[in-house]
Parts: structure tokens; C-alpha cells; sequence
């Protein structure tokens, strides 16, 4: 599962999500698109808009664009991540997110319940992985981290269980496309 506000979804949530398929053997990846993040104060594109733009991009691919968040109005990935593991029993989930995420981990809600409920995996971020290396989610867990060259389904069988992926990083985020958006905007 990838969750997020898709405020736009880009080639690198696609990258993560076709990298996930392959290096964790999975049959396909989960986007959750969240109503609205609790932790980004700036209004994004409509709801609406957000799942049709990540269904436009994942088109062709084993991705499917899920609406959970806003079935159970929920705003916080502990409560989503609680659903999913009730409702969906026999499925084992991975919570896959970038090393930018991993900085500022410990500011979601109930983030510990996420790291003791479901398998981790992080992608590196041009940027980021040196801060979320030192970042205290990564510190207060570091006796669970499965290390790159032991990614193999068994390892992530006792939870918690995280690793740090040693993808090609790519350069681009949502924040940088809506600020090239607003760039133009300005231009015309």
C-alpha cells in the first residue's frame, strides 16, 4: 500500500509502486488517497480530481486506487492501516512510503501501532536518506530493520519489520510539479 495525497501522483509513486511489485513479489499495490492529510495545512487539488489523476496514471498497471480513507472517514493511515488488517485478514500488507516520510514519522498519529502492525518498506528519495537514517522512528527501530540484501518475504513474517530499499532515486514530488503549476500560472 501506498497512501498519500496524489496532489498530483507522479512517475515516482509509480517507480516505488512497479519496484514494490518486483522486489517483494506482490500481485499488485494499493494506492489509499487521503481526503486530507492532517499534517499539509495547503488545500489540495479536489479529492475527485486527485483519484482520477492517479487512476489516469496507473491505467495498465497492477495498481488499484483505493477509496478507503474516504469510506471510513478516516484522515489518519493508523485507523486506515486498522481497517485493512481487519477487513482484509488473510493478506499480508506492506506500507510502502519514501525516506522523506521517514523523517518526520513520529509526527502521525499512533505512528508506533504502524510500525508494530504492518511491514515497512521505505524508497530512498534524492535528499532524504541521510536525515531519515537519523530520524526517530528509524532510531527507535533499528532492532527491526531487515537490512537490503535480506528482502525476501520470510524476514518480514514477525513484525515490526522495515527496510530501506536501495532503489534508483528519482528527482521529482508533488510539491515541486504544483510549484512549476504556479510558476506558469504566474506567466500567463
Amino acid at each position: 500500500m501506498l497512501g498519500g495525497s496524489f496532489d498530483p501522483p507522479h512517475k515516482g509513486h509509480l517507480f516505488i509502486s512497479l519496484e514494490a511489485i518486483k522486489i517483494l513479489k506482490l500481485d499488485e499495490v494499493w494506492w489509499i488517497v487521503t481526503p486530507q492529510n492532517p499534517l499539509k495545512i495547503s488545500k489540495p487539488a479536489t479529492y475527485h480530481e486527485r483519484v482520477m489523476n492517479c487512476r489516469n496514471l496507473t491505467r495498465n498497471y497492477p495498481i488499484i486506487v483505493k477509496e478507503i480513507e474516504k469510506k471510513i472517514g478516516s484522515s489518519y493511515s493508523y485507523k486506515t492501516l486498522n481497517y485493512i488488517l481487519n477487513y482484509y485478514k488473510n493478506i499480508k500488507f506492506f506500507w510502502l512510503m519514501g525516506a522523506d516520510n521517514l523523517i518526520s514519522f513520529h509526527k502521525w498519529q499512533k505512528w508506533q501501532k504502524i510500525f508494530d502492525n504492518m511491514s515497512i518498506v521505505i524508497f530512498k528519495r534524492h535528499g532524504y536518506n541521510t536525515r531519515a537514517l537519523k530520524s526517530i522512528a528509524s532510531k527507535k527501530y533499528i532492532q527491526s530493520k531487515i537490512l537490503g540484501s535480506d528482502i525476501i518475504l520470510e524476514n518480514f513474517n514477525k513484525l515490526p519489520s522495515w527496510t530501506i530499499v536501495e532503489n534508483k532515486e528519482i528527482k521529482i514530488s508533488s510539491t515541486e510539479i504544483r510549484n512549476q503549476r504556479e510558476k506558469l500560472r504566474g506567466k500567463n
